[in-house]
């Protein structure tokens, strides 16, 4: 405790360098600011339950905000920004580093203060088109969510700043400031429902957003400066590295379009099923994104930097080793939490959101959603890999045309399942999964064509984690039916946790087993690491050991 008092500070702007370290830096902050998001919606739950309306019109309104976020802003810079930004680092040329910074947070900017007017002037006529079968239920929602909407829409302006600094603060392979904000974000609206909800009902979250906003920006910019950044207005929109940037930008924002079409359009069709469908898809939806994000996404962000940086210096084999390690690493973590929701699903469900405002038959509706969403976990987690396998080799055009065709496929599911054959909206997220499973295979086929890839070496140990994923599956699905018929009192929230917890340590314990017996060499490699965070003399600084090759670990 004394040594991180004295050091904490150091730490903050010490450089994780290898993957797996800068990974668990983003994973564990992810896990913090992921269980601080299911507090945030089990309070919405708590507050809201008893009038579900009022939770589905939050959700469609929050839809086209975070559209225009990610679509303009953060997948872009994500993707777009940071490989040109590394390059002048790696090539010492900050001062470019810091002009194209300038450039592109003023541009960013412009375009915010363009849908800013365009939500403010036309926000009633955009209501019903987010969700009509929630205004035609209730039409007093349609003004709610239009006010929800231009409450929301000033959130973006301070994330327009605070992403691009995240960029170049990833580019300096600073990662745990930039993993915190998302953490600030969240307290940002927990801290609006909590104080706010008396006085401006469903409201307050909304202006806890921006609370939020605020705060992942203010969490990182001490960090950013002390790195030499200083923020001038530049209009130089026409210079070749803007121009360099748009290149690589519109074939992602392009994607990003298509996606959050699908997902307006999937909360549209929710709109019209059971009220509270809505709020049961995207309730499951945030369950399922919980190990995408703590898992894949955090070690695709980390090995992104490391990507670019072989790519560029023309090491191709080694940008490809450090591709199938990380897509490895991915689906081994992957698998067993997919096994948990899959099987464990109601009593997370309770756990997560089951206060007692929240209606019962929303908790079952919402636990369903969650399986079949299950179904296509893991192709959506590799997918974020793949997609930056893409972006560092300088393609952004064929993930385009690849989330054309899946989108269009989830979307012509979505409304036979729904409108033509008026089914419920599990079938939503099968459509979704369905979806992600064809875009995962279709772009990781056309980028082996592009590196050449070992087929044995990327695919072999996927089948054997595949394997011991389901046999993972069994193991939890047995005791949870023993325990909860003879042993715990489920209807208690001690007996819920329980059932969770004693299950889980039984699939993860009968997962860690076969992957040893069976010689996965995960295992060894995230033994290694766990070594390394328990004795944390290391700072998270040392490479860690990243060979495919098992070890014996030291008993």
């Amino acid at each position: 405790m004394l040594y991180f008092l004295k050091n904490g500070a150091g730490l903050f702007k010490k450089k994780q360098e290898d993957i797996l370290s800068a990974a668990f830096v983003i994973a564990f902050s992810v896990a913090l600011s992921k269980i601080l998001g299911l507090v945030r919606l089990r309070l919405l739950a708590s507050s809201f339950g008893d009038d579900i309306h009022l939770l589905d019109s939050l959700i469609a309104a929050q839809s086209l905000p975070d559209a225009i976020f990610e679509v303009f802003i953060f997948g872009s810079i994500a993707l777009a920004f940071i490989p040109v930004f590394s390059q002048y680092i790696a090539h010492d040329k900050l001062d470019k580093a810091w002009e194209l910074s300038n450039k592109m947070i003023t541009l960013g900017l412009v375009v915010f203060l363009v849908f800013l007017l365009v939500i403010f002037v036309f926000a009633d006529f955009i209501a019903p088109l987010l969700a009509p079968g929630v205004i035609e239920r209730d039409p007093t929602t349609q003004s709610q969510i239009a006010k929800l909407l231009r409450i929301m829409i000033f959130a973006q302006a301070f994330f327009v700043i605070s992403i691009f600094i995240t960029g170049i603060l990833q580019s300096f392979q600073r990662f745990l400031v930039p993993a915190l904000a998302s953490i600030f974000y969240n307290v940002g609206i927990i801290i609006s429902i909590i104080f706010l909800v008396p006085a401006l009902g469903i409201y307050a979250p909304a202006f806890g957003m921006i609370l939020g906003a605020l705060l992942h920006l203010v969490i990182q910019l001490p960090l950013a400066l002390s790195l030499g950044y200083r923020f001038k207005p530049s209009f130089d929109f026409k210079n070749k590295d803007v121009r360099e940037m748009f290149s690589l930008m519109w074939p992602r924002s392009l994607s990003l379009g298509l996606l959050r079409i699908s997902d307006i359009i999937n909360i549209r069709l929710a709109s019209y099923a059971l009220a509270g469908s809505i709020t049961a898809f995207n309730y499951a939806q945030v369950l399922m994104l919980v190990p995408i994000s703590l898992f894949a996404g955090s070690l695709a962000q980390a090995a992104l930097p490391s990507l670019s940086i072989e790519f560029n210096a023309k090491r191709y084999e080694q940008f490809k080793k450090i591709f199938t390690q990380s897509f490895h690493q991915i689906l081994f973590l992957i698998f067993p939490a997919t096994a948990i929701l899959a099987i464990l699903r109601i009593p997370v469900v309770r756990l997560a959101f089951g206060a007692l405002e929240f209606p019962w038959d929303i908790t079952v509706l919402t636990g369903r959603t969650l399986i079949a969403f299950s179904i296509g976990i893991a192709a959506q987690a590799i997918s974020l890999l793949i997609l930056r396998g893409f972006h560092t080799i300088r393609d952004s055009k064929t993930p385009v045309v690849i989330n054309l065709i899946s989108v269009t496929l989830n979307i012509i599911l979505a409304v036979i399942f729904i409108v033509v054959m008026e089914l419920s909206v599990v079938y939503l997220a099968i459509a979704y999964a369905i979806g992600n499973i064809v875009n995962a295979t279709l772009m990781l086929i056309f980028l082996d064509r592009k590196v050449s890839f070992n087929k044995i070496e990327l695919m072999g140990p996927v089948l054997k984690m595949l394997f011991i994923g389901i046999l993972t599956a069994i193991s939890l699905y047995i005791p949870m039916k023993f325990l909860d018929q003879l042993v715990f009192d489920t209807t208690k929230t001690i007996g819920l946790i329980l059932l969770t917890g004693v299950a889980t340590v039984v699939g993860l314990t009968v997962y860690i087993s076969l992957s040893w017996v069976l010689k996965v060499p995960e295992v060894v490699i995230f033994y290694n690491l766990g070594k390394r965070i328990i004795s944390f003399s290391t700072k998270l600084t040392n490479p860690a050991p990243t060979s495919l090759e098992a070890q014996e670990p030291n008993p």
